[in-house]
């Protein structure tokens, strides 16, 4: 089996499940491990068996390194990318793609020009959950999908995040945070966004942290926290979305989808799993549906591999920079809405992902996947 050699930039709270899933794909190996902190990087690579503890020009400049995983805080995503795409490396990040749409572009059309690949998370709609909401659609169980809604709302991160001020300064929010989960799955499902409104408020001026590792501490808050939107998609359908760092307790469904003969309830799209519930308009009831694929449990990493497989295979990635720059298009264009007033086209767009292949898990992702 053919695999690249990783690199990853960034040893905070996320790297941990990257780390602990690599074992799980054979088309890649993690080589280096890299940190502002350098100490931090040699716990990393102590801990995970990693072979080199590096900083983040090291790793770059590693001759073995063939991909960047880039776990950096949103402020510097671009910087460690256009970096690792200028030393010829290919780049997978975590969400957001970059803070500014400019940056974003920067970085799709510098892996353009050097022939490389940018794949980005979120990579959960590759799992088991809304793969196999995206299997009813493609099977017209609920006719054409016509609105949707979706709602991610929690009262802020500073109750548990042991460092949370980046969640309430520039690239961070409720939107730019969570927004890309919620944003992925519904273009995963319905398609590219077309034009957009919305409002966005900062209701508090500052948070406290009330977690034990800096308790007590203040946060100025630097962006809006309660972001209510509308999207047009480009097939005529119509979706709500609250994205919300001010709400305290809610019944609301993560997403669903609503179609001309039925409804889908989507699972949590921060997660792998389910369950998925599906609800056709003869029904009298919502019926739990089984999963039709595979990657049930936490399997960020996923779209490492399956972009590895396409680099490997010549084809496009399905959690790409395109889907990826299109997201962070349209949360700047909910906000843009909110400021000047008005509907806001989104001027990017990007090809739909196909649904992975049925019967794809851990142990025929290999095999499989070119199918």
């Amino acid at each position: 089996m053919e695999q690249l050699n990783v690199g990853i930039v960034g040893c905070g709270n996320i790297s941990r499940i990257y780390l602990k899933n690599a074992s799980r794909f054979d088309n890649f190996e993690i080589k280096a491990v890299a940190d502002l902190v350098l100490h931090r990087a040699k716990k990393t690579a102590l801990e995970f068996n990693i072979p080199k503890a590096y900083t983040t020009e090291e790793l770059i400049a590693d001759p073995e390194i063939d991909v960047v995983i880039n776990l950096t805080i949103p402020a510097v995503h671009a910087d460690v990318a256009i970096q690792a795409l200028q030393a010829g490396k290919h780049v997978y990040g975590e969400k957001p793609l970059a803070v500014s749409r400019e940056d974003g572009k920067k970085m799709i059309n510098l892996a353009k020009e050097k022939g490389l690949y940018i794949g980005n998370s979120p990579d959960t709609f590759l799992g088991a959950g809304i793969q196999t909401c995206k299997k009813l659609i493609d099977d017209g169980q609920i006719g054409k999908p016509i609105s949707a809604t979706a709602f991610m709302m929690n009262p802020g991160h500073e109750s548990w995040h042991p460092d949370p001020h980046f969640y309430y300064h520039k690239g961070g929010g409720p939107m730019f945070d969570m927004g890309p989960y919620y944003l992925t799955a519904l273009i995963a499902l319905m398609g590219p966004v077309q034009r957009v409104t919305g409002s966005a408020q900062k209701t508090y001026e500052e948070r406290t942290i009330t977690s034990a590792e800096k308790y007590g501490e203040k946060i100025k808050v630097e962006v809006p926290t309660q972001i209510n939107g509308v999207l047009d998609f480009e097939n005529g359908a119509v979706a709500s979305i609250i994205t919300s760092f001010d709400t305290w307790h809610h019944r609301l469904p993560h997403i669903e989808i609503y179609g001309t003969e039925g409804s889908i309830a989507v699972p949590d799209p921060n997660t792998f799993g389910g369950p998925v519930y599906l609800r056709k308009s003869e029904d009298k009831e919502w019926k739990e549906i089984d999963f039709t694929h595979g990657f049930s449990t936490n399997s960020r990493g996923l779209g490492v591999a399956e972009m590895i497989d396409a680099i490997l295979s010549n084809r496009p990635s399905r959690a790409n920079g395109e889907i990826a720059y299109h997201v962070l298009d349209i949360m700047h264009g909910i906000h843009d809405a909110s400021e000047q007033g008005q509907h806001c086209y989104v001027n990017s767009s990007c090809i739909q992902p196909e649904t992975l292949p049925v019967g794809i898990d851990e142990d025929s992702f290999s095999n499989k996947l070119k199918i």
